[in-house]
């Protein structure tokens, strides 16, 4: 026998018994503080309303301190200016002459300076921020988005890694090493003397982060039975992932202070270590390996918390060579290499299209803790309703027109008259529920095309490239400042790309998840088989 025979040979386990019940909950807990740190800089990092410090001890009367700032227009209203003040020696010279502001002398002709003392906050939103606390405004603005894109390429560098290290020393390992990278380096976060220090801390969080999410992830994957898995791969772990989403601006409007706010989202890491005791290896990985005895073991443990009895023997010796694979084995054969092309061209476009419109999203006028939970909570139906799509349709036929869909709202978002504003939102909220519904598909998706050899690497793989979409993101939102319609347009035109490289994949809707890669090139060609003998006269 063979670890192709799995899902049948463990079908004395029962499908939705006390183990696969704790197993499934266990996993998805592990991915909340996800989704809590996932898109913390919107806070942490949030740009506070700003203007010049004048100093106490300027020695200028009150009249003339409230004209020593330029007015600027901003959105069609009159705003201080955010990096400029009049010349403080030429205001002083006027205050102590007795000049009045705006009768004896005209304001605006005074030579403007630079903020030499500083700046004053608004401090009616946040206590803190690291813009207030290190001063990243005006000539320093542009480390606030350096500072998100530090943290996507952490998210591509830990996914990069943690799939190989996860199908090499296996999935429980990897799984609570990433949960304690993340949480150790948040903490170490709190005490950041520059901004230079906290973005070299906050790649290693985002290492951490991302290698959580897929690890779990593919456990679960490979743990549960066919139908469980289903459930656990659409609506249980992304639904817990945007529950996490939504405890963030909940956490942040109760704490202000940015110090403050990273211990209270590093706290569920640390309750998720006594998890380990509970969460065991993967069975499937241990079979890949060769360890039958220790896949035996954690079957006869699930047997026993199921109420039911195992066999004498579970598994027969393994007929197959055990080989170690990379990440090269994803593109060795040509069938298994265009495989891959598409699947990382999809995971890119999805990948912007969501994060693009999510940190659009904060652009929106109004509260931004309500903001930031409307953004949050649109995700979760879209959550529930990949489960039955995933569990009743064909993969292709979920996933392409989902982006068909997506690109469909984007490309008539750009043509609503500005007047629409309401209008424009609600379709940006559509385009972000489709785009919600395609990550999660893609995610299953991938895990079933591959074998458990290489499961963890390909997701890894593909979710390390995809963070491309994430960094390019802002950059095709500032294309809106030359040509607003110009990011709708781009990512309309390649989520109907992405639709159509969806229709090439293989479908692998009712197929058992293959364990090896002869196993998963053997169900391709099956699949093929039966598709061009469709029609044809039985003889």
């Amino acid at each position: 026998m063979t670890t192709t025979d799995y899902d049948d040979v463990t079908k004395f386990l029962g499908e939705w018994g006390h183990f696969q019940k704790l197993i499934a909950l266990l996993l998805c807990i592990s991915v909340i503080p996800n989704g809590l740190t996932g898109f913390s800089v919107v806070f942490i990092a949030d740009t506070p309303p700003h203007h010049c410090l004048i100093p106490p001890n300027a020695n200028i009367s009150a009249e003339w301190r409230n004209y020593s700032i330029p007015l600027e227009e901003d959105n069609g209203e009159m705003r201080y200016s955010k990096c400029t003040r009049y010349k403080l020696d030429v205001i002083k010279r006027l205050s102590d002459n007795g000049s009045v502001p705006g009768i004896d002398v005209n304001v605006t002709e005074i030579e403007q300076e630079s903020c030499e003392d500083g700046w004053h906050y608004d401090r009616s939103i946040y206590i803190s921020t690291i813009v207030s606390e290190w001063d990243l405004v005006c000539s320093d603005a542009w480390k606030v988005p350096m500072t998100t894109s530090v943290l996507f390429f952490g998210l591509l560098t830990g996914a990069f890694f943690s799939g190989q290290l996860s199908d090499r020393f296996g999935r429980k390992n990897i799984l609570f090493v990433t949960i304690g990278v993340q949480t150790l380096f948040i903490f170490f976060q709190i005490f950041s003397t520059s901004w230079f220090m906290f973005s070299a801390l906050f790649f290693v969080v985002g290492m951490g982060e991302v290698s959580n999410f897929v690890t779990a992830f593919v456990l679960g994957t490979e743990v549960l039975t066919p139908r469980i898995r289903t459930i656990y791969c659409t609506a249980g772990v992304s639904t817990f992932f945007a529950v996490g989403y939504m405890l963030l601006p909940l956490t942040a409007f109760f704490i202000r202070d940015w110090r403050m706010l990273l211990i209270a989202i590093a706290l569920p890491g640390v309750f998720c270590f006594p998890l380990w005791r509970l969460i065991p290896e993967s069975p499937r990985w241990l079979l890949s390996q060769g360890r039958v005895e220790e896949a035996e073991a954690i079957l006869r443990g699930a047997a026993k918390k199921n109420g039911v009895k195992a066999p004498e023997v579970i598994f027969q010796p393994l007929q197959e060579t055990l080989n170690h694979h990379n990440i090269c084995d994803l593109i060795k054969s040509s069938s298994i290499r265009w495989i891959t092309i598409k699947l990382i061209l999809m995971w890119v476009i999805i990948c912007l299209g969501y994060f693009a419109l999510s940190l659009n999203t904060s652009n929106l006028s109004g509260d931004p803790f309500l903001n930031s939970f409307f953004s949050a909570a649109v995700e979760v139906p879209a959550y529930i309703l990949a489960w039955p799509l995933f569990r009743s349709c064909p993969r292709r036929l979920c996933l392409s027109p989902t982006l068909f869909l997506s690109g469909a709202v984007l490309l008539v978002t750009q043509l609503i008259p500005g007047k629409l504003s309401s209008v424009s939102i609600a379709l940006e909220m559509m385009g972000k529920f489709g785009f919600s519904v395609a990550y999660i598909l893609v995610y299953a998706f991938t895990a079933e095309l591959y074998p458990t050899v290489l499961r963890n690497t390909a997701v890894g793989t593909c979710s390390t490239i995809s963070q491309l979409g994430n960094i390019a993101a802002p950059y095709f939102l500032y294309m809106g400042t030359y040509y607003k319609s110009l990011p709708y347009i781009l990512m309309g035109s390649l989520c109907a790309l992405g639709g159509l490289l969806g229709l090439l994949l293989p479908e692998t809707y009712g197929l058992p998840l293959p364990d090896t890669i002869d196993h998963m090139q053997t169900i391709q060609r099956y699949k093929k088989r039966q598709t061009s003998n469709r029609g044809r006269p039985v003889v």
